[in-house]
């Protein structure tokens, strides 16, 4: 490629640069005030119900068939592939109309099993425990239920427990009604993840918490290994990358079928991952002005860093390059559960090798020539 060949001014072209970027971080600032971030189930709270169905399915037959059940706000995509459906919803537990006829069925499926004496002995919000005549009985009911798919479990574990509990939860009110709407297309339930709202409020103080000291670790490790004018270059630029990313995600929101651009456990992982991989372009340039001003101690600052910089250009875009390729696979075919995770790395990455350059890079020049230091090492 020749144009690795070629001196190029980056830095000469800075301020044309940084109306960009601060075009592109105000947008962003914008997005997220006035659109807002979703935030997924980790985040806000909520059941997650992955299904499974034997034979491929249409996703609007199954939206019409969850309006009838009395869920509430329910999202519900595509999940795997054309016969899995991920099932989001806001309430942690079935409505209180509903859980009599989650009991009742399966009371139904008990009576199936064996015709002895029961009686509920408890009831919550989430569990109905069941009291047998001998432990026998309880321990027969338990594993039946359970093959039937039910979340049963031994209130005790000695010998003469009479009780079992069973979970009601949305899962089970799906089950049985979902199962007389669809014909000819059995499912499993694939899994149910309940969170806490208290829950949720405390993954998303950990992930602010887990960015925000990344940062700062970054600049105290960059402000000793460099200069402290390097370390504050580094993590701007870092901030930037993470606010434009993030008004990616509340601009696009809803914009793109098919899209998942949900706030979630793995998106946050995405963002630390993002940080990790600019910081380690930035880094690499800034190892380059370093061996260049001790080498060419009477150039100009601007010189040396422009030379250092496309040093490290073969390298940074090639890097950059093959790794966007990976991500690009995992973007198509990771499906929507990855889909927040491979569109964050992605823009990310490209972000990221963009203020290696125009931002940290050019905030060390900058503060340096109005300062009218000289950087020596």
């Amino acid at each position: 490629m020749n144009i690795f060949d070629n001196q190029i001014d980056f830095l000469g072209k800075r301020k044309m640069f940084y109306v960009i970027s601060a075009t592109l971080f105000i947008l962003s600032i914008v997005g997220i005030i006035i659109r807002g971030l979703q935030f997924g189930i980790d985040f806000k709270g909520g059941t997650e119900i992955a299904l499974q169905f034997e034979k491929p399915i249409q996703i609007n037959e199954v939206r019409k068939e969850f309006d009838k059940l009395g869920l509430g706000n329910v999202e519900i995509k595509t999940f795997g592939g054309e016969s899995g459906v991920l099932l989001r919803t806001d309430l942690q537990e079935i409505p209180k109309n509903v859980f009599p006829k989650v009991t009742a069925g399966i009371e139904k499926a008990i009576d199936g099993i064996l015709t002895t004496n029961k009686k509920v002995a408890e009831t919550t919000n989430n569990f109905v425990v069941f009291e047998f005549d001998s432990s026998s009985y309880a321990n027969l009911v338990y594993e039946k239920l359970n093959e039937q798919g039910f979340q049963a479990s031994l209130v005790e574990q000695s010998p003469d427990n009479k009780k079992i509990s069973v979970r009601v939860g949305i899962s089970d009110w799906i089950k049985e009604n979902f199962s007389a709407d669809i014909k000819n297309n059995n499912f499993n339930i694939v899994r149910e993840t309940v969170v806490g709202p208290k829950v949720g409020g405390e993954l998303k103080r950990d992930a602010l918490v887990a960015v925000g000291l990344s940062l700062l670790v970054i600049m105290i490790y960059l402000g000793f290994r460099f200069k402290f004018t390097f370390s504050i270059g580094a993590v701007i630029a870092l901030f930037h990358d993470v606010v434009i990313t993030l008004g990616m995600f509340a601009w696009l929101y809803n914009l793109i079928p098919g899209l998942n651009l949900e706030i979630s456990v793995s998106v946050v992982a995405a963002f630390l991952t993002l940080v990790g991989y600019s910081i380690n372009d930035t880094v690499i340039i800034f190892d380059r002005i370093r061996e260049n001003f001790k080498i060419h101690k009477t150039a100009e600052i601007q010189e040396n860093m422009n030379n250092a910089i496309n040093k490290t250009l073969r390298r940074t875009i090639m890097t950059s390059f093959t790794t966007l390729i990976s991500v690009i696979v995992l973007l198509i075919f990771g499906g929507e559960v990855l889909m927040g995770f491979a569109f964050c790395l992605f823009f990310g990455i490209v972000y990221g090798t963009y203020s290696s350059v125009f931002v940290a890079s050019a905030f060390v020049l900058d503060y340096t020539l109005k300062k009218g230091d000289k950087i020596s090492f």
